[in-house]
């Protein structure tokens, strides 16, 4: 079998799972996800990109805790009804805090291109932002290769500063997704595509 073909069946088969077995992610498997991880291309080899390792369940609930109150604050300011709320910040606590591993991925700025206009400097966090979400695709097709399920999760975006002082993360680095993962407890269900029509114009 090719690389090529390999490859493709890895993200055919890729899914979002929510639902782990208990058993935690082999360090040495776990380093080597995140070898792949930063091979990943990034705006002129910046590499932005900050990786923080959740295990140990105490970190995975604090930060869980934390961001379910940002959510909760939200949620309540939008009027939605408390019970629907607290079921919500509860699911989001439960899934996080019981996942084998959490990843929190973030950026810092300090490694991108300085410029004097607004319009580059904008253009420059925007390159920053999608480098860091290529390194998390490819952490997604090495987990799914290595028999790992994973699912991405954009919450840290809706809470950046919860997150951060909640791990006490080092100043610049800026929240961006986080990756629950582990051996999965059942399949993640295949979602609709849109047609290549409706996305793909040909010139």
């Amino acid at each position: 079998m090719t690389p090529a073909v390999r490859l493709s069946e890895v993200i055919q088969s890729r899914r979002s799972v929510r639902s782990f077995r208990p058993e935690p992610v082999p360090p040495a498997l776990l380093e080597e996800l995140l070898a792949l991880t930063v091979q990943a291309p990034s705006a002129h080899n910046s590499q932005p990109w900050r990786f923080v390792v959740l295990q140990g369940d105490k970190h995975k609930l604090k930060l869980a805790k934390a961001m379910g109150e940002q959510l909760r604050l939200q949620r309540l300011d939008d009027g939605d009804p408390h019970s629907a709320v607290n079921a919500d910040v509860a699911r989001s606590i439960k899934r996080i805090s019981e996942a084998p591993l959490a990843l929190l991925l973030c950026m810092v700025e300090e490694d991108l291109d300085s410029y004097p206009d607004d319009t580059r400097r904008q253009a420059e966090r925007t390159m920053g932002v999608q480098s860091v979400a290529l390194a998390a695709g490819h952490f997604l097709l090495a987990a799914e290769e290595a028999g790992l399920g994973a699912c991405w999760i954009c919450a840290p975006l809706f809470a950046p500063q919860a997150s951060a002082t909640s791990l006490d993360l080092p100043q610049g680095w800026e929240p961006q997704a986080l990756i629950l993962a582990g051996y999965p407890a059942e399949s993640g269900a295949a979602r609709d595509r849109k047609a290549m029509s409706e996305v793909v114009r040909w010139l």
